[in-house]
């Protein structure tokens, strides 16, 4: 037999909408000679829903939905996430559908509450094990997170933020979910994910599924979104490894499609896999899919941005014309008397390579108007960063003031690097709808930029080249105010995504002056990021769902 893996674009809350793409996956798996069809977690409502599942008509309209496809479907068997209330209790389920009825109904069991996850503000655990039988394979059923633990986490994932959670089962309590699937008879494991992209997260998922499949003797498949929703990007690479540990199907990153696998005599058999992606490959692939669904999703009719001919700008439009086409791409460059004549020569250069609609508004008669107002206040005071954050913020107002007349959502340009260290302007460069590099380092920026350039010259290499600087005052550059890039960004990954105290971080070999400097900076900026747009997540930990530090704090390392 056959076995469909429906890795599918779903919107969240568009019920109908994902009723019809499982409908339509359904008819393709059938056409293509399946009888099986796994669809991902929460499929029927998207993932995830957070407080819409305090709501009892969303479930209502959820079950509405599931009874759709069971109506409307082929008659084939299809795996269906979504969830549902029963007996006053609230589940993360996976019903199957087969001959317009439900044959089998499955609960998740482990519940993740840590980095973005937080469902047991919303669910139920269940421990009771489900296996159905179709065409003679008995099949059990798991969702994403009953593979991950309690058996404990792959190498890469991050670690949980209650140790205690994922501890391994007593002798006395329950067997782990893909072990109770086995004993009650399962010869196969479909697991239903909703896994979020992070950097060398296939890796990790390979490695927890071999170790479940060790442990039962099972073969897995693994169904996995694929889709932008927010901070999140779900990069599909649904997938399905053997009895003996070995790779069958290997389906795309960040692309939606109907993939199959064969079982013959319980066992899968080889079929096609996907070539994996280099770093920045899947990176830039994350976030053109951030950038495509957060635009299209929400009903925006196209993107602006600040273009100033460095580095952060430049990227971000590539990507911003790769996911939604430069047709719909507005560049505005607002030079002020501290721009240089390359800055502006490489951005018409950069939007003529692209064809994007570009314009020119400087910015220096409405600086002088402000400074002219607020003179009588600002008498006797020397310049300052109140001057260079002035310029800024008139031009974060005249991009605002663009979006609001046409409709389109301006593009934040900023990195993790500076929204780390505060170098960034609350109400100015800050200003927008959408943070696309939001947890991109300045040194991955520079890595993405070259990428980008791989087969032909569409960032203009002089704007990689050049040392980075806001262009706010004469001669500046970053490094007059942080530390060298690779140093500042080694001292953020360890402390913001690993956790590590500063005197780890200096034990690491960095130096105790520039760690000092960095943890004091992310301190001191907590406020800023709290009123930052939201942003793509590509780490392990972005500043988003998983960062949750107090602004008022007086805790010191």
């Amino acid at each position: 037999m056959k076995i469909a893996l429906a890795q599918l674009n779903l919107t969240l809350g568009d019920l109908d909408g994902n009723a019809a793409l499982i409908i339509a996956a359904a008819r393709s798996a059938q056409a293509a000679g399946a009888s099986l069809l796994v669809t991902p977690e929460l499929a029927i409502c998207g993932y995830p829903p957070e407080d819409l599942l305090l709501r009892e008509d969303f479930y209502a309209a959820c079950d509405a939905a599931v009874a759709r496809v069971a109506r409307e479907a082929p008659p084939i068997a299809i795996v269906i996430g979504h969830p549902r209330i029963e007996a006053g209790r609230r589940y993360n389920a996976a019903s199957v559908l087969r001959g317009g009825e439900v044959i089998a109904r499955y609960h998740k069991r482990n519940l993740p509450s840590y980095t973005v996850f937080d469902e047991q503000r919303y669910f139920e655990s269940d421990t009771t094990p489900c296996v159905f039988e179709h065409e003679g394979v008995r099949f059990g059923i798991n969702i994403c997170e009953d593979v991950w633990g309690p058996q404990g986490r792959a190498t890469g994932e991050p670690r949980p933020l209650s140790r205690g959670e994922h501890a391994v089962a007593s002798e006395s309590g329950p067997a782990p979910a893909p072990l109770a699937a086995r004993d009650a008879g399962a010869q196969c494991l479909l697991v239903l994910n909703a896994s979020p992209y992070h950097v060398k997260k296939q890796r990790a998922r390979h490695d927890v599924v071999r170790k479940r499949v060790a442990e039962t003797g099972l073969p897995v498949v693994f169904v996995n979104h694929v889709s932008g929703q927010d901070e999140l990007v779900f990069d599909g690479a649904s997938f399905a490894i053997d009895a003996a540990g070995e790779v069958a199907l290997q389906m795309p990153w960040f692309e939606a499609q109907t993939g199959v696998v064969e079982i013959v005599d319980g066992r899968l058999q080889r079929g096609e896999c996907a070539p994996e992606l280099t770093l920045e490959h899947e990176v830039y692939s994350a976030l053109c899919l951030g950038v495509r669904d957060y635009i299209g999703k929400n009903g925006f009719p196209g993107a602006l941005l600040g273009l100033s001919g460095g580095i952060d700008s430049a990227l971000t439009l590539a990507i911003g014309c790769d996911a939604i086409g430069a047709d719909r791409m507005h560049a505005v460059m607002m030079p002020s008397q501290y721009t240089a004549d390359i800055s502006v020569d490489d951005s018409r250069r950069m939007v003529r390579t692209l064809g994007v609609r570009y314009s020119e508004l400087a910015i220096r008669p409405v600086f002088d108007a402000f400074l002219g107002t607020l003179a009588p206040e600002l008498a006797g005071t020397r310049p300052d960063t109140t001057e260079e954050n002035l310029q800024s913020r008139i031009r974060g107002t005249l991009l605002m003031a663009l979006s609001n007349k046409f409709g389109s959502i301006v593009l934040t340009t900023g990195n993790k690097s500076e929204m780390s260290a505060g170098y960034a302007t609350l109400y100015g460069d800050m200003a927008g709808g959408f943070a696309v590099l939001k947890d991109i380092s300045k040194t991955l920026v520079y890595r993405l930029a070259r990428w980008r350039n791989r087969d032909g010259e569409v960032i203009p290499q002089r704007i990689i080249d050049r040392p980075p600087s806001a262009e706010l005052r004469p001669d500046q550059t970053d490094q007059d105010s942080l530390p060298p890039y690779d140093v500042l960004d080694g001292i953020i990954e360890a402390y913001v995504e690993h956790d590590r105290s500063p005197t780890e971080i200096v034990a690491a070999g960095y130096d105790a002056q520039a760690v000092e400097q960095t943890v004091r900076l992310i301190r001191l900026a907590e406020y800023k990021r709290r009123q930052s747009p939201v942003g793509i997540r590509v780490t392990p930990r972005g500043y988003g769902k998983d960062w949750r530090y107090p602004i008022t704090n007086r805790f010191r390392h």
